[in-house]
């Protein structure tokens, strides 16, 4: 985003390949300039335990796995893979950091990898590798990854993409022959669809991915947690009057959405209580491959679309950001960093994207030629999620404050409290400022 302040990182961006992947068995070439080849020799005896948090698509751990065991035939290093939810990622890695013992490797959310940087390998060597030979890295990944503008602390994944997930025939029958594109459109969608008996929902507890809508509610309107200066500004007028538009939308949710976590919007969705919710493209992937004829059946009436644009005119995306870290601790960290190189290398990545049906938005410039963003048109809305998205921390320098700030879920909390009618708008963002100022202390 051009307003937002970030460094570009595009060496090599001339070396893009010129012609597109029609599919994850036909190889296009990366940067004709860039380091032919670049590995790390494992340490002798290594063992390799990775954490990681759990699919939400089969395909994306099915060909996760594959190149795990790969990696082990290439180089006789074992590798233990243990999944997680999202919520319980974030705990263990803070916890494996502190200790100085556990996984070597965590593949996490957010801003996490700011949470304890001292603890985190130096991975700038690989990363300047990857972003020369695959046509740069997206801003985002160098503002979660390279805080300070030089050492890299991790290595980015992807994103899962926030975007809307709909009904066409019901947003249809509520009276819009296309997704709105403003919020003043989509607060009257919202309202056509409860009024018909087919409302909308979108998560308000403390959901790891889902609840970054909040994000998007505030930034639309102008507010933001913090400015450039990482000077807390949640309670402003721009603020209030985004808090004032989420309340008038969550009057038309379907109940319950206070405690949805990140699985419930899937299962309201598939089970046909909602038409209309954000989420990955999981929903989508779920239907077309489900057992059961009717879930079946819906996917050809899914749609997705991005957020609408709301008073401050431009889109404000907020997207779930991967992350991939070798901890310091490590014992073996060639090995690490070798598997690292080797599951972000083409010949495993591109199937790697093309295995989870679009569920994660690559890191690299590159791979938006990756040929499962175009053999259905219905994946192509996920392709830019890296691309186009807001850092969590915007419009602030990450670090400390930002990591432990969205790891307190302080925005979503906000929305939720002024939404509901527990606190008015004001008090809620006053509760906020406090809460953050806490983080980023003068």
């Amino acid at each position: 985003m051009n307003e937002f302040n970030r460094r570009r990182f595009l060496e090599g961006s001339a070396g893009l390949a010129a012609s597109s992947a029609l599919g994850s068995s036909v190889l296009w070439a990366p940067a004709v300039h860039a380091q032919s080849s670049l590995s790390f020799k494992p340490e002798k005896g290594a063992k390799l335990r990775v954490l990681r948090w759990s699919r939400f698509v089969q395909g994306d751990i099915d060909a996760y796995m594959a190149n795990v065991k790969k990696f082990t035939e290439k180089t006789g290093v074992e590798v233990r893979v243990d999944n997680e939810g999202w919520e319980d990622v974030r705990p263990k890695a803070a916890v494996a950091a502190n200790t100085g013992a556990g996984p070597d490797i965590i593949l996490s959310t957010n801003d996490d990898a700011n949470l304890y940087p001292e603890k985190l390998l130096d991975v700038t060597d690989l990363a300047e590798y990857l972003g020369k030979k695959y046509g740069g890295w997206y801003p985002a990944c160098e503002a979660y990854l390279r805080p300070d503008g030089k050492k890299w602390i991790g290595l980015a994944l992807g994103a899962a993409g926030s975007y809307m997930v709909y009904r066409q025939s019901q947003v249809k029958a509520a009276g819009f022959d296309a997704f709105p594109k403003d919020t003043n459109g989509f607060l009257a969608m919202f309202k056509a669809l409860k009024e018909k008996g087919t409302p909308g929902g979108m998560a308000l507890g403390n959901a790891t991915g889902d609840g970054l809508w909040c994000n998007w509610l505030i930034w639309s309107h102008g507010g933001m947690l913090v400015d450039k200066n990482n000077k807390v500004v949640i309670d402003s007028p721009e603020t209030i009057k985004a808090l004032e538009y989420g309340r008038e939308l969550y009057s038309t949710f379907i109940p319950g959405t206070l405690s949805w976590l990140d699985p419930n919007n899937n299962k309201a969705f598939l089970d046909g209580q909602v038409s209309v919710t954000n989420n990955g493209i999981s929903i989508y992937y779920a239907a077309k491959n489900s057992n059961d004829p009717k879930v079946k059946e819906m996917a050809a009436d899914i749609q997705h679309a991005s957020f609408p644009v709301g008073p401050v005119g431009v889109p404000t995306e907020s997207h779930l950001f991967f992350n991939q870290m070798i901890m310091k601790y490590t014992k073996y960290p060639n090995a690490a960093k070798e598997f690292l190189r080797f599951m972000m290398e083409q010949e495993q990545f591109d199937p790697w994207l093309t295995g989870a049906g679009g569920y994660i938005a690559q890191p690299l410039r590159a791979y938006e030629k990756t040929g499962i963003w175009t053999v259905d048109p219905k994946h192509t809305a996920y392709r830019d999620g890296v691309k186009n998205m807001r850092p969590a921390g915007y419009a602030g320098k990450l670090g400390y404050a930002s990591a432990g700030a969205g790891a307190d879920f302080i925005v979503v909390n906000m929305v939720a409290e002024a939404a509901s009618g527990s606190k008015t708008p004001k008090e809620a963002a006053e509760r906020a400022q406090k809460r953050a100022e806490r983080y980023y202390k003068v």
